[in-house]
């Protein structure tokens, strides 16, 4: 049965943040014998193995490369077999006579490279008396054809394999869009690992404040025994400790649901425990040469080489209205060779004496070609809007380069004023230790606090430098992925 169970009096405060600090890190804390530790290559190279996005990612493209052996396989020699059974009957005066034709249809077809189809086809024909068997005929003939059908103006020429010249060039998109996945999945991993080892520098800096804070209370409660100061300046001591415990209880927690969180995108099960080792790519700041970012994006931006590519598929695709507005003329060949008429059970034999041919040329005027005439304007439009698309692609990605190119030194310079911060209130700390007798409570406990924010916009600061440079090596086009999809090691780059 449903029941609700209404939570105790909170009678110890104290004792009760600890507890809940227990369990937020218990839920941290697993057993060592079924844990899984990821470094930064590892959870790279557990995300290619078991990640749904990247299993989806990889399955698309396979399915381009079927659509292209499908596609393929329509222009290669194909071979089919037909066979038809059928019973009919005559009437004559109430008797009727039944009979029975079994006819065999054994063909090839051939796609011809610049339009038209050849087929060649083997007729078995065989008919049997069903009613009388005795003295009743037994007939059987066979034939062999070729027949060939060759557009000479529309719909002939190259525009004949314009299918499979897009699935060609749509298997490449994928390729490209594919490996562009692989890359900008790394960084999504690497940038969602970088958040976690953040978050972990953070809880530290919050377990070290609290224990600092629990230090300072107890001076303070010594002192407040002793009458060298107000019981105000304890109770402002433990108001800190509180809350530095309920901020460590929140992190803690965050922590928890940002690492489970991770876990799906891995495509590890919820209930797999995982420890973050915390050790983080070392990654050094290049020297950015903004020119030299821009022709590097130029030349190796996977995304950009489809938008450039789309455009050449756009004037084909104008070619191809072209040639559907002209008149149809079509020439068509046949040959056939057949069994002896006079033998009624020829089997397998021809006849070269019997055998007949034919040829023929079909004119068709374009007297409707209204809508292939609105189907070009159509292509032509989409030409254009194709080229604006391009230019506009192009024009964005520039300026995402010089963006993330500058992401990079402003994130230099925040983590050296992080840094700067962090040193002067540890030595700010540092002074107001020697010198605690002087130090009223209140400037303590804010040392307290801007060391602590100090700490945090270092690791902050230090985590988006990481990001800045990743993302600019996939802005540029720069950033390669190992086949088990950790980060190439590229000339000058040191990790």
């Amino acid at each position: 049965s449903l029941a609700f169970n209404v939570a105790g009096e909170l009678a110890d405060v104290p004792a009760r943040l600890d507890r809940n600090a227990a369990v937020a890190a218990a839920a941290v804390e697993y057993d060592a014998a079924r844990l899984l530790t990821l470094d930064l290559e590892g959870a790279l190279r557990q995300a290619q193995e078991t990640s749904r996005e990247y299993k989806s990612a990889e399955e698309d493209y396979v399915l381009s490369a079927i659509r292209l052996l499908i596609e393929q396989h329509r222009w290669d020699p194909r071979l089919f077999n037909d066979t038809t059974v059928g019973l009919n009957g005559q009437g004559d005066d109430g008797r009727f006579d039944t009979a029975m034709r079994v006819i065999n249809e054994l063909r090839a077809t051939q796609r011809l490279p610049y339009g038209g189809e050849v087929a060649a086809r083997w007729i078995t024909r065989a008919t049997d008396n069903l009613r009388e068997r005795v003295g009743s005929e037994y007939l059987r003939t066979n034939e062999l054809s070729i027949d060939a059908n060759i557009p000479l103006l529309r719909g002939g020429g190259m525009v004949a394999r314009e299918s499979l010249i897009q699935s060609e060039r749509d298997l490449i998109y994928a390729a490209r869009d594919f490996e562009q996945f692989r890359r900008e999945f790394l960084v999504g991993i690497a940038v969602d690992y970088f958040r976690l080892v953040q978050s972990l520098a953070q809880i530290r800096n919050q377990a070290a404040q609290l224990s600092s804070l629990i230090r300072f209370e107890e001076e303070q409660r010594r002192k407040v025994d002793a009458g060298l100061v107000a019981p105000f300046a304890l109770r402002d001591a433990q108001n800190r400790v509180f809350a530095a415990r309920a901020s460590l209880d929140q992190q803690r927690e965050s922590f928890v649901v940002q690492l489970e969180r991770f876990k799906i995108r891995l495509g590890l099960s919820v209930e797999t425990p995982v420890r973050i080792s915390g050790a983080a790519l070392s990654l050094e700041a290049p020297e950015v040469d903004m020119n030299g970012a821009v022709q590097a994006a130029l030349e190796y931006r996977l995304d950009l080489q489809n938008q450039r590519d789309s455009v050449v598929d756009s004037r084909r695709d104008v070619l191809v209205a072209r040639n559907q507005v002209l008149p149809d003329l079509d020439f068509s060949a046949g040959a056939a060779i057949g069994s002896d008429p006079d033998n009624d059970n020829a089997g397998f034999s021809l006849d070269p004496d019997d055998a007949s041919w034919s040829t023929s040329v079909t004119f068709g005027l374009p007297l409707d070609r209204r809508i292939e005439r609105l189907q070009l304007r159509q292509a032509v439009i989409g030409l254009e809007q194709r080229e604006r698309s391009y230019e506009q692609f192009r024009d964005n990605l520039l300026l995402e380069v010089r963006r993330t190119a500058r992401g990079i030194d402003l994130a230099r310079r925040q983590l050296e004023l992080a840094e700067y911060r962090v040193q002067i209130n540890i030595e700010r700390r540092r002074e107001q230790e020697l010198k605690r007798e002087e130090i009223d409570t209140r400037t303590r406990l804010d040392t307290e606090a801007d060391l602590l924010d100090a700490l945090n916009a270092r690791d902050q600061a230090d985590t988006d430098l990481r990001v800045a440079i990743l993302n600019f090596l996939l802005s540029s086009g720069q950033l390669r992925v190992a086949r088990e999809g950790t980060l190439a090691t590229l000339p000058g780059l040191p990790l």
